[in-house]
């Protein structure tokens, strides 16, 4: 297993698809996922520190997994199938010892990012789904990193406020009103 990095949340407005960009993390490999929406924004948000009010689903799950004692040991990223990503969460308890649980790779990315666990992706992905820097580019905006943070952010206030999720609404409208000045 390869450990790797989230690099960045990509949005591409021409096939309106979410990625999430991991990174070898002593290599030059990438793998770009694609992810949805709602996974695209809570990855977003713990990625630019931005607190919630009221926990949101993968805030959630952390505080299930602590407050049942599990400890989060890695996310691995195992095989892709069909153009279908597989992944597991690695769980450890004292009474069980690990077990392996099912997960789509975005929500298990998600939950690994909150709990500061490490993210593994197995050499079978790495050799079938990952691009080298140069392929990159397509995933890349040619944009300074300010105006990606603010544009970014914008297009998650008009998700939030649409899915009449004012509380995260207001919390991203505060970062781009911060970013701005």
């Amino acid at each position: 297993m390869i450990a790797v990095e989230v690099l960045k949340i990509s949005y591409q407005p021409s096939s309106r698809d979410y990625y999430i960009i991991l990174k070898e993390i002593d290599g030059d490999q990438y793998i770009p996922l694609i992810i949805g929406a709602l996974e695209a924004q809570s990855i977003a948000l713990i990625l630019e520190s931005v607190d919630t009010l009221r926990p949101m689903t993968h805030d959630l799950i952390c505080s299930l997994l602590s407050g049942f004692g599990l400890i989060l040991n890695n996310v691995c990223i195992t095989d892709v199938k069909d153009g279908v990503f597989l992944s597991h969460l690695e769980i450890e308890t004292k009474k069980f010892g690990k077990q392996n649980i099912d997960a789509r790779p975005s929500d298990a990315i998600a939950i690994a990012i909150r709990a500061k666990a490490s993210i593994f992706v197995s050499k079978r992905v790495i050799k079938n789904a990952s691009i080298k820097e140069k392929s990159f580019a397509k995933y890349k905006y040619k944009e300074k990193r300010a105006d990606i943070s603010i544009n970014t952010l914008k297009d998650r206030l008009k998700n939030a406020i649409e899915d009449e999720n004012y509380e995260i609404a207001a919390k991203i409208r505060d970062k781009i009103k911060k970013l701005e000045s």
